[in-house]
């Protein structure tokens, strides 16, 4: 995997700018510690940050090819999964190859058939490739969102980067944060509004977007969503077609160059990919599949069950690994690791993050990294399958807002008086929900229960979901490791999205219709195991060293967070360990200790990049 970064300006010539260039890359040199590459032409420069997992020689990038006296360049961040499918296409069509990357691939596809080579690719991709004569630049992303891509137009020039950070290095950007961007990260954070870059003036290209940028400015549109139809199969040929569809989509993505490895949690998601992977390598013979799962020092002593973490993964984790004789290494984080990576966490994500989620997460990729550079991660199930409490919950699931985020009142009354009158953070809050409810792809044989459902899902795969694969992406290419998410597969979502929920939910189980087409591969145990996500720690001295952090904050005067945060309220919450209310601050797991390490983070996140509040 790489990062990627460029800079378009029509009063500049580019070939004079290569230091600036190079200055934004190498923010990215994390995502591609193996090489380093700027090209610049007339009024372009891209840069690359290049992880080689695939053809060492053959995919240096940025890569030019010229065809019929048109030369293109490329730029890409990603992987393509029917590489060899579609290089069979070009070359029936007449083209050759220098390698077999799957970059030179993609430069092919586009030069062949434009911007409908992306109905053709199966992957996951953010990249951008300069059309020389045309003078244009054409850049986009994968369907579901697993690789970013963020720019900027202003001044008669577009920047772009894998990374924020990659923008922010160029001289003419400031970290500004305006009202906006206060109401993304307390109304809405850790999470964003879809596109949004929470600094001034800055965006992400959202999922399954393209964008076209050439003298008369930038041109975004939708090159992919969801269709709501009929479901055809009774549920034996559901459970078997996505039993087919996920050995081909593991199949496909264990394919590397490099060492690949296994996330595995114990949970019926990670555990169906090890099993999958299992006998794929002994077809091929391959030998042992790597595993690796996470933990935290003394959890076994401090553990606690309740309704979103009912139970320990140790046990689980044992028998997968038994079962399919996998190379397991369980890596034990200690809590003054955990703390002291929640900083680190910060530069890798560019914005304040899920705080010890994002710290252990960091850390348990750069344990797996000594060993792999490529890994498989089992995200993404819960948000297709309907696995979290609020697809199951009445309560919750008809509250006309984002299920997981019950703590708007509460984010409202930690702004200071200041803020509290230029920000309304419950209507900023309700607006963007809308906004995606108004978009869901609707179906007239819905019933007003299933249409619910309907909008459930689909905000859960484009807010959740994308949450979820954007903290993945930033805490695995912090730690240089390419990670891969099988259940991200386009076919495997749009083939589950139009299941009836009786059949997603068969035998009145989460995910039942997943743990189905998997019957006679995982042991039964592990097969209806409830639900339980990833692991946090329950130790009391992770509470107390965030008590500690969240106190020097409030013992200095001039801590950035009191701009715009009323410190008495964060006292009280530091007092008490949490809200008062007790419900999570987001999704299942941000609540105490949690909550507190996200405010440490958003204080460090002011300070370290010199964050300019503007309102």
């Amino acid at each position: 995997m790489c990062g990627i970064t460029g800079w378009i300006d029509w009063r500049r010539d580019m070939r004079k700018e290569d230091a600036e260039v190079l200055k934004m890359a190498e923010t990215l040199n994390r995502r591609g510690p193996d090489d380093m590459n700027v090209w610049t032409s007339k009024h372009v420069g891209f840069g690359h940050a290049r992880l080689i997992v695939v053809d060492p020689e053959g995919g240096i990038q940025p890569m030019s090819r010229t065809y019929k006296n048109k030369t293109y360049t490329i730029c890409y961040n990603g992987e393509l999964y029917n590489t060899e499918d579609i290089r069979k296409e070009l070359l029936s069509a007449g083209h050759d190859f220098s390698g077999h990357s799957d970059t030179e691939v993609l430069l092919k596809s586009y030069i062949e058939w434009g911007y409908q080579c992306l109905e053709k690719l199966n992957g996951i991709f953010a990249f951008a490739i300069w059309n020389d004569q045309d003078e244009s630049l054409f850049m986009a992303r994968d369907r579901l969102g697993v690789k970013p891509l963020f720019y900027t137009v202003r001044n008669g020039c577009l920047l772009f980067g894998s990374e924020l950070k990659a923008l922010l290095a160029h001289r003419d950007i400031e970290p500004v944060v305006d009202r906006e961007g206060i109401a993304e990260i307390m109304g809405l954070g850790p999470s964003r509004t879809p596109g949004h870059g929470v600094f001034k003036d800055i965006n992400e290209l959202r999922p399954a977007h393209m964008l076209i940028y050439d003298r008369n400015g930038a041109k975004i549109s939708r090159y992919w969503t969801l269709k709501s139809k009929p479901h055809p199969h009774s549920m034996e040929e559901t459970a078997a077609h996505i039993r087919e569809l996920m050995e081909d989509i593991v199949e496909r993505q264990l394919f590397a160059d490099v060492p690949v490895g296994l996330f595995l949690s114990g949970g019926v998601d990670s555990s169906a990919l090890t099993a999958l992977a299992a006998k794929v390598h002994e077809k091929q013979g391959l030998g042992a599949v790597r595993s690796y799962s996470v933990d935290y020092d003394e959890n076994d002593k401090y553990f606690k069950a309740n309704d979103f973490q009912p139970n320990a993964d140790g046990p689980w984790i044992k028998l997968v690994s038994d079962s399919y004789k996998t190379k397991h290494y369980n890596a034990s984080i200690s809590i003054d690791e955990l703390a002291n990576q929640l900083k680190e966490a910060v530069r890798v994500r560019d914005l304040p993050g899920m705080a010890d989620i994002d710290s252990s997460l960091l850390w348990f990729c750069k344990e797996i990294k000594k060993d792999v550079t490529v890994g498989l991660s089992g995200e993404c199930a819960d948000e297709i399958f309907g696995g979290y409490p609020w697809f199951h919950k009445p309560e919750i699931m008809n509250v006309d807002m984002f299920p997981w985020m019950r703590s708007i009142d509460e984010r409202q009354d930690l702004l200071n008086e200041k803020w509290q009158k230029k920000v309304n953070l419950k209507r900023y809050v309700y607006d963007r929900y809308k906004e995606t409810i108004t978009e869901t792809p609707r179906f007239n044989g819905d019933t007003k229960e299933e249409a619910r459902r309907r909008e459930i899902s689909y905000l859960n795969i484009i807010w959740f979901m994308t949450n979820l694969l954007d903290r993945k992406d930033r805490m695995s290419m912090g730690a240089s490791l390419e990670v891969r998410v099988p259940f991200s597969d386009h076919r495997l979502v749009e083939y589950v999205w139009n299941i009836p929920w009786e059949m997603k939910q068969l035998g009145g189980r989460e995910k039942g219709i997943l743990r189905k087409s998997l019957e006679g591969l995982l042991p039964d145990e592990i097969l209806y195991r409830k639900k339980s996500p990833y692991p946090k720690t329950h130790h009391p001295s992770y509470t107390e060293a965030v008590q500690k952090g969240i106190q020097e904050i409030l013992d200095q005067d001039d801590s950035p967070i009191f701009e715009f945060i009323n410190k008495e309220k964060l006292r009280e919450i530091a007092d008490s360990g949490g809200l008062s209310t007790g419900t999570p601050y987001f999704g299942q797991l941000m609540a105490g200790p949690q909550l507190l390490a996200h405010f440490i983070q958003m204080d460090f996140w002011l300070r370290e990049y010199g964050v300019k509040i503007e309102g």
